[in-house]
């Protein structure tokens, strides 16, 4: 089959999946990946790819709100579309799946589309907004096309908007991880160190990091990344890294001994499945993609505030919670459920399977 992959946003999560997942459809499927540049984006992008794959740069794409209102990008899909002739379009991120769900003709093609944390959930949008994203993801959802949410919490959300709506978990690369496995030690650096990665943004929750690090001022905390929101960041005992590479990045991972993710929303984040492989005792806050995963005290913990983020780091330091057995925990846990084998297999699956 001809599979055409569109991405607006190549960069970060999505960015992460397509190179697994199309590094495996390439083995029997002939791949195309229509993509937009992201200030986030790597610079070498098209290298980190499998030589099989056909990668096309669509200049139109400016952003998920620029794209969306633009008529370029839709002739431009549409195009591709007619060149390409695809089999299967899979749409990635809520400005893709717009854009070429109307762009498209659905009753000609098989279409699906993973919002990959839908925009209705983003907090930091007014009420208004929120509904308007909403009624645009209602409307697209009505032409013929499905839903695969990459979390069962966000098939949840899916299944209000469509009942065409299914879900396949998000999955990571272990045979790229496997090495950095190997090296970890089950013994707490010195200093001890909490972490986290991304970008420094409202719904990564910079704020709450800050208040945590203030808790526990002879903890080393580290955010791999950098942001708009760095100034939130000024707690004397927190580190920014700014940005580094991929390999750079896995590296401080693994030399922290926990991982903290207090998003404010999330699709099913890529950078937890990783440190979780990794054993890091990871704790989350409750919202999707994060509560699918982490099941408290078995293999990590969820948690409402920085008290809560603060206590149970406390404790674990102090051994009354066996916090190196629930991160070994975790990463059985991601060798069984989320590795991007299975994942890449499921698609497969659903593919396959008629659309009504």
């Amino acid at each position: 089959m001809k599979v055409l992959h569109i991405a607006e946003p190549f960069a970060t999560g999505v960015l992460s999946f397509l190179m697994d997942i199309t590094k495996r459809q390439a083995d029997d499927h002939e791949v195309y990946i229509a993509y937009g540049i992201r200030p986030l984006t790597p610079s070498n992008v098209e290298t980190l790819f499998d030589k099989r794959i056909h990668l096309i740069k669509v200049d139109s794409f400016k952003g998920a709100l620029g794209t969306v209102v633009n008529p370029k990008a839709y002739l431009d899909v549409y195009r591709l579309y007619n060149q390409i002739k695809p089999d299967i379009v899979h749409l990635h991120s809520s400005a893709s799946g717009f854009v070429g769900r109307w762009a498209i003709p659905c009753n000609k093609t098989r279409v699906f589309y993973t919002p990959h944390g839908f925009s209705f959930l983003m907090q930091d949008s007014s009420a208004l907004k929120r509904k308007i994203f909403w009624s645009l993801e209602y409307l697209s959802a009505k032409r013929r096309s499905r839903i695969i949410a990459c979390s069962k919490g966000e098939c949840k959300e899916a299944l209000k908007l469509s009942k065409n709506s299914t879900y396949v978990n998000n999955g990571i690369n272990l045979e790229e991880l496997k090495p950095l496995l190997a090296e970890t030690t089950a013994t707490f650096h010195k200093p001890i160190t909490v972490c986290t990665s991304g970008r420094i943004l409202y719904q990564k929750n910079p704020t709450l990091f800050n208040h945590i690090a203030q808790l526990l001022p002879d903890i080393r905390f580290v955010w791999i990344g950098e942001g708009e929101l760095k100034s939130e960041l000024t707690a004397p005992n927190i580190e920014i890294t700014g940005w580094i590479t991929r390999e750079k990045a896995l590296e401080a991972v693994c030399s922290a001994d926990f991982f903290i993710l207090p998003s404010l929303w999330e699709g099913l984040p890529i950078s937890l499945l990783e440190a979780m492989f990794l054993k890091r005792i990871c704790l989350v806050s409750d919202v999707i993609g994060n509560r699918d995963v982490i099941r408290t005290g078995k293999n990590g913990f969820i948690c409402n505030k920085a008290e809560d983020y603060a206590s149970v780091i406390t404790h674990i330091i102090k051994g009354e919670i066996d916090g190196i057995s629930i991160a070994g925990q975790a990463s059985k846990d991601v060798e069984t459920n989320y590795n991007a084998a299975t994942m890449a297999d499921k698609y497969e699956e659903i593919y396959r399977q008629p659309i009504k």
